[in-house]
Order: structure tokens, then C-alpha cells, then sequence
């Protein structure tokens, strides 16, 4: 059996390591290179190194269990009601998106998160580098709400956060604002491209204002339509 630095022959090739383990974990390959260079994976028992390629016939071993099994990524968009949680353990009473998903799919990952009190459109995969791309900054990925307030948006407020941005604690927050309806301030569509943890409701809240409805439509080039509160389909990305 070839070791770490040995080459598989042609007819056994799988190919990169990092590759193989982005699949088989659902994480990014970025991700994956950080679990080699913390020497966490093996190679027919000799610890991996980076760049490293392998075949069918290696055994791939993190921390004594080995690695491999799954044969393909699966893709999910959920329309998230509010009052479910985003992570994989009930938080007190509050329900998490899994009870609403089939076992089969339990091990995929959200691909960024909604609170509790938020709704909408969802993507779940055990695709790391679909996430990452996803989700990342450099990506500029746009996201697209629906956006309720408890009063009218002054013109002058709409002004400074459209327009300048509003300082928050971890960063400028500047977002893209477009009115629902002609006939009041209240509902607003909020457009961004960043993903900062509860980033609309604190920007909204700087300047006084209380979000009371947020709802996701679209996510890049994913839109919700008429998918109903619960529901979900599988995707092609």
C-alpha cells in the first residue's frame, strides 16, 4: 500500500487529499489543509502532509477513525419559520431546523445562519467549499430581505445608512434599502452582501429602530418564491 509521499497508480487515482476530505467532512479545503497541517489526518498510518494525493486504495484516518463513505453533496433550501434554531442542539423549548428536516439529511450544515426570530430562505450542505463560497466576503455574494420595523424610517436615517454606512462595534454596516410599498416607511427591502452576526438588527437598532419582522427571499442566485414556511426542496448549485 502506498505511504504519504507515494503516487497512486492511474486506474486508482482519486485525486487530492484535501479534496477527498472536503467531500467526505463537509468542510472547506481550506479547512481540510488546516487538519493536515495540525498532522490530524493519516495516510495508511503515517501522518499527511500537505498537497498530498491519494488513491482508492489508501485508508484515510482522523484521530483513529477512518474517513470515507459518503458518495455525494446534497443541497437543500428551507424556508425557516421563526422560533427554530439554527444549530444542532434545542436551545430550552425553541426547536432547531432539523425537526423539520428528514434523519437522512441531519448531517448537513447550515450555509450561514438565521436567528431565531428570523425566517426565510436557508441553504443547508455537506458541501464545505459550496459554503465557504457561499458565505465569504471576497465572494460578495448578495442576500436579500424583507425587513419590518416598529415605526417609519426617517428619510434622514435611510440617508445614513444607505448612503455613509452606520459604525457598529465590529465594522462600517452599510446596506441597500429599497421601500416594499409607496404608502409607508415601515417595510423595507434591505439588500447586503456581508454576514455579520445579527448585522441588520443592530444597525436598525443604533439609530433607534426595532426590526420586528426579518425574512429572507433571496441568497445570491437562490430565491425562496413560493416555497412554504417548513418546507424544503433539494437543489442543484
Amino acid at each position: 500500500m502506498p505511504n504519504s509521499t507515494s503516487q497512486p497508480n492511474r486506474t486508482e487515482k482519486i485525486g487530492r487529499l484535501n479534496k477527498f476530505l472536503a467531500f467526505q467532512l463537509g468542510v472547506s479545503r481550506r479547512q481540510a489543509d488546516d487538519l493536515i497541517a495540525k498532522q490530524k489526518v493519516y495516510i495508511n498510518n503515517q501522518p499527511a502532509q500537505l498537497g498530498a494525493r491519494i488513491g482508492e486504495s489508501d485508508t484515510i484516518t482522523i484521530n483513529n477513525h477512518i474517513v470515507g463513505g459518503r458518495s455525494s453533496y446534497t443541497y437543500l433550501m428551507l424556508n425557516k419559520p421563526i422560533n427554530y434554531v439554527c444549530s444542532r442542539k434545542q436551545q430550552g423549548k425553541t426547536p432547531t431546523i432539523y425537526s423539520l428536516l428528514p434523519d437522512k439529511f441531519h448531517n448537513l450544515k447550515p450555509v450561514g445562519r438565521l436567528d431565531a426570530n428570523s425566517s426565510g430562505l436557508l441553504l443547508l450542505t455537506n458541501d464545505g467549499d459550496f459554503a465557504f463560497r457561499m458565505t465569504h466576503p471576497k465572494f460578495k455574494k448578495n442576500k436579500q430581505y424583507n425587513v419590518t420595523l416598529d415605526k417609519e424610517l426617517a428619510p434622514l436615517h435611510q440617508q445614513m445608512i444607505a448612503d455613509f454606512g452606520i459604525q457598529l462595534n465590529d465594522g462600517l454596516s452599510k446596506l441597500g434599502l429599497s421601500r416594499q410599498s409607496d404608502q409607508d416607511r415601515y417595510t423595507w427591502i434591505v439588500t447586503m452582501s456581508e454576514g455579520r452576526n445579527r448585522q441588520i438588527r443592530r444597525t436598525f437598532a443604533a439609530l433607534g429602530y426595532t426590526v420586528i419582522k426579518l425574512h429572507r427571499t433571496h441568497f445570491g442566485t437562490y430565491e425562496l418564491g413560493t416555497l412554504g414556511a417548513g418546507d424544503y426542496i433539494v437543489i442543484n448549485p
